[in-house]
């Protein structure tokens, strides 16, 4: 069997040093659409070094570019063809905010394995901490077809309910038809969204945009319109990939403002393809916020 569980589960977490540079952070920023327009004091402080914020979702390219996912195809007891991968969803605790440079020890592990039948899910465990104590925790949900049914643990079956009642912002986003090849640049190189070819052996009619791209603009859209443009008070943030985006869509962004959860707010979120009849592309997505 190409995923041995009990071997993935035990083996030893990976450990390294990161860094990262306000080059870096600014890259990924236009990665995920920043800097239009490009003088617009609110683009800026994504975009200009001498005001830099560092947008979260960040973390998940910090230093390493995509360690969830590439990463986690290459621990013990994993042995999967890349074309029947694809990123399942992603979990983002902030414990504080991500400094513009920094240093950090980032360590990964396996830390569930589900057998969903036809497919093996993987939840690849980031944390990183620098010399001030925790950073952030990533888990990315690592989606792997063909690859169930050996009558594992299936999982957590149980999914928030869909929001209700008339969303407090839709949003438009229009995606670049380069959208893929500049946010790759930030270190996921899977060639699924830049090689037509490649593209066709896992089922796509070409290359699709990365789930994580999609990710970024949507918590972008969440705390550019409803948290003031304060990247500071985004605490943790979910979502499960519903559907694939290509490179010149639009994405259309629902939000809901939600009662808060003990001194959080919460924001819920969905995100559709308009030009496919708003097809699912992000579900059970919830933004906590203080």
């Amino acid at each position: 069997m190409p995923i041995d569980e009990a071997s993935a589960l035990a083996a030893e977490p990976r450990t390294g040093e990161i860094t990262w540079t306000a080059k870096d952070v600014q890259l990924y920023h236009l990665g995920i659409g920043a800097g239009i327009p490009a003088t617009d004091p609110d683009e800026l402080r994504y975009t200009l070094e001498s005001r830099l914020h560092v947008l979260p979702s960040f973390a998940t390219v910090a230093g390493a570019g995509s360690p969830g996912v590439i990463s986690g195809l290459s621990m013990p007891g994993v042995d999967v063809d890349l074309a029947r991968v694809l990123h399942g969803g992603q979990a983002l605790t902030i414990h504080r905010p991500i400094p513009a440079e920094g240093r950090a020890t980032s360590t990964s592990r396996i830390a569930a394995v589900y057998d969903k039948g036809k497919a093996a899910v993987l939840v690849m465990r980031t944390e990183a901490a620098d010399s001030d104590g925790p950073l952030w925790t990533n888990d990315a949900q690592i989606f792997v077809r063909g690859e169930g049914g050996w009558g594992g643990d299936r999982g957590p079956s149980a999914r928030p309910a869909a929001p209700t009642g008339e969303p407090a912002r839709v949003v438009e986003r229009p995606i670049r038809e380069d959208q893929a090849l500049l946010y790759r640049l930030s270190g996921d190189w899977n060639p699924l969204h830049a090689d037509p070819e490649f593209a066709k052996l896992a089922g796509f009619e070409r290359p699709i945009l990365h789930g994580l791209c999609t990710y970024g603009m949507t918590l972008k859209t969440v705390v550019d319109t409803l948290l003031g443009g304060d990247v500071t008070r985004v605490r943790a943030y979910a979502t499960r990939f519903a559907g694939v985006v290509y490179p010149g869509e639009t994405l259309r962004i629902r939000m809901w403002r939600q009662g808060a959860q003990g001194s959080q707010g919460v924001v819920r979120v969905t995100v559709g393809a308009v030009e496919r009849g708003d097809a699912p592309v992000l579900a059970d997505t919830i933004v906590e916020h203080s």
